[in-house]
């Protein structure tokens, strides 16, 4: 019966069975996986090799642009948090996650990342101009949400052309989830990580001040001499 699971569930599945039948075996004889799964392990190789060199050029290039290690923290925080939309995204629509949707996944997080630098970049020219920092947070994310949503929605859009393919799907519906839920990660918790990793407080609003509780001057002067 044919149904709806991967070649990679499959071989995990039956590693344990496997493994034993393997050990029954005589001396000189093993058994190796291929098909499907050998060639997405191989596919993987080369990306997983170069990830290290890859994350540290980002780092580099993030740590010039924000100057600041604290900066460079809460951009990355919000990354990986993005895997909540590529999940939720791949479950309902039954896209495996194979080699396509890896790719989609690293694509993703260069665009998150981007959205989090323009966001804290805001941020921190506001402050540089002389608002409160409490404000500055605000007003930089109000002022930053219409880019990053219709960014976000002209990718999202884009992507659903290829999103019913059967080798480049699973990219699209990856980048999709990750994007939408992304956006909003990048709207409401970074700045909400940014107020509390700086311990930023909401300023106390001043009473307002009448007219009438203003005593004259030349009142007090009168008050003084009598």
């Amino acid at each position: 019966m044919i149904d709806e699971t991967q070649p990679a569930t499959a071989v995990a599945q039956l590693a344990p069975a496997v493994k034993a039948f393997e050990a029954k075996l005589p001396s000189g004889y093993r058994i190796a996986v291929a098909g499907a799964v050998e060639e997405s392990a191989k596919s993987q190789g080369p990306i997983i090799s170069v990830m290290p060199l890859m994350l540290f050029i980002m780092a580099t290039i993030l740590m010039i642009q924000l100057q600041s290690f604290s900066r460079l923290i809460l951009v990355f925080a919000v990354a990986p948090l993005a895997v909540i939309g590529v999940v939720a995204a791949l479950l309902p629509s039954g896209a495996p996650m194979g080699f396509v949707a890896i790719l989609g996944i690293l694509a993703l997080i260069g665009i998150l990342i981007r959205n989090s630098v323009i966001l804290i970049d805001q941020i921190e020219t506001l402050r540089l101009e002389g608002h409160d920092p409490w404000r500055a947070v605000v007003e930089a994310t109000e002022h930053r949400m219409r880019p990053i949503m219709l960014t976000a929605a002209a990718a999202s859009l884009a992507l659903i052309p290829i999103a019913h393919e059967i080798f480049w799907g699973p990219m699209a519906y990856a980048m999709m989830g990750g994007i939408v839920v992304g956006t909003v990660l990048t709207l409401l918790f970074l700045p909400a990580l940014y107020v509390a990793w700086f311990r930023i407080k909401e300023p106390i609003p001043q009473p307002d001040v009448e007219v009438n509780d203003i005593v004259p001057e030349d009142t007090m002067i009168s008050a003084a001499s009598a």
